[in-house]
């Protein structure tokens, strides 16, 4: 996280951070198209800011659009220079795919809100400032209508930050316990129980964050990369391979298409819309192709390779994280939901609990 945060702070000196968002509040006040000139041309080099995805691509669009005036001087500025790095705490062991039934609570006292409940699977919680949470603060309401969004600060007493250890070695994902955490009432984002509305967006932006990268034009890269090491290993004349190529590099140009229409539609002014979701499960159908076809390159190699090939933990690591991307911004599932009802317009799935207060559901210890 250290380089990601100098070089973030080396491209805020440079003028070319925030630069969308408006000055008062530490941005340049520049247009999207300032924004995709610069995406296209950054694009070119290794770009250090893929942890701060979640910070800038998710809590920073959401604090802009949602924030009162006092939260957007206190944070954009960080956030924007990556001073702070921010998390995002939605999901809960009994509340994943169906975020809404979530159960940690939010009680107010006096100008306090006191949070009680459990997060999971969230993202470099701890090496953030703080993070955005989703928290139920009124349990007679339906499922979806008495929640609301919080800040809090990732220091305060209670909250208590548990590394999840991975299969790779690494400890980017945290579950984070919250007792008894005592939350300023300027930290609620406003309305209060109307937090799944702000939540939807944040999912939204979340899966344009995952879908778009932080890139921009048309690009196939992860073809042309993969291409490249069928050449070195001499894999290049199989036929099998040379078609699955093929379909990558086409796959990876209509995903690229796909981002340079969302980005056009936040161009216009518009929130990202349901259509994120194409883009991010074309995302993760790329992910599963990119593994297969690495796997397949470099056969046995993939599994053990020579202790001079500089490459080889990469691919492991490529290979093992591409499983989380069809489950991280809402499953394939959950996408091809999303895109059947608010896209093509298909018939909703049923949804009997809707309308039922959330106390009276059998969701654990807060049901009536």
């Amino acid at each position: 996280m250290s380089a990601a945060r100098a070089f973030q702070r080396k491209v805020h000196d440079a003028g070319l951070a925030g630069l969308t968002y408006p000055v008062e509040f530490g941005g340049r006040g520049l247009s999207s198209d300032h924004d995709r000139v610069w995406r296209e041309e950054a694009t070119r080099f290794p770009l250090q800011t893929g942890r701060l995805a979640i910070s800038h691509g998710m809590c920073l669009p959401v604090l802009a659009e949602f924030g009162t005036d006092q939260q957007k001087r206190l944070y954009l500025a960080k956030l924007i220079s990556a001073e702070e790095v921010w998390c995002q705490m939605f999901s809960e062991p009994g509340a994943g795919s169906d975020v809404a039934s979530l159960q940690t609570r939010a009680v107010k006292d006096g100008a306090d809100w006191i949070l009680n409940g459990q997060k999971v699977w969230t993202t470099l919680a701890h090496v953030c400032e703080r993070g955005i949470v989703l928290a139920r603060t009124d349990p007679s309401r339906p499922k979806h209508r008495g929640i609301s969004m919080f800040i809090v600060d990732m220091s305060a007493p209670g909250v208590d930050v548990r590394p999840i250890h991975q299969l790779d070695g690494r400890r980017r994902f945290n579950e984070v316990y919250l007792t008894d955490v005592r939350v300023p009432e300027g930290n609620l984002i406003p309305p209060e129980n109307d937090g799944w509305r702000l939540a939807t967006a944040m999912l939204m932006y979340e899966r344009v964050a995952i879908g778009s990268g932080q890139g921009g034009g048309i690009r196939a890269e992860n073809a042309t990369r993969l291409i490249e090491a069928a050449r070195t290993v001499g894999v290049d004349d199989d036929p099998r391979i040379r078609q699955e190529l093929a379909k990558l590099y086409m796959a990876e140009t209509c995903q690229a298409l796909i981002v340079q229409s969302t980005r056009a539609r936040l161009k216009a002014g518009l929130a990202p819309g349901p259509a994120g979701s194409v883009g991010k499960l074309a995302r993760s159908s790329i992910a599963a192709s990119v593994r297969s076809l690495s796997l397949a390159i470099h056969g046995p190699a993939s599994a053990a390779w020579p202790v001079d090939d500089p490459t080889g933990d990469r691919r492991s690591a490529e290979a093992l994280g591409s499983l989380s991307a069809s489950i991280a911004g809402g499953t394939d599932e959950v996408q091809k939901n999303i895109i059947g009802e608010r896209v093509l317009g298909l018939p909703r799935e049923p949804d009997v609990d809707r309308d039922v207060p959330f106390s009276k559901l059998a969701l654990g210890p807060l049901r009536g």
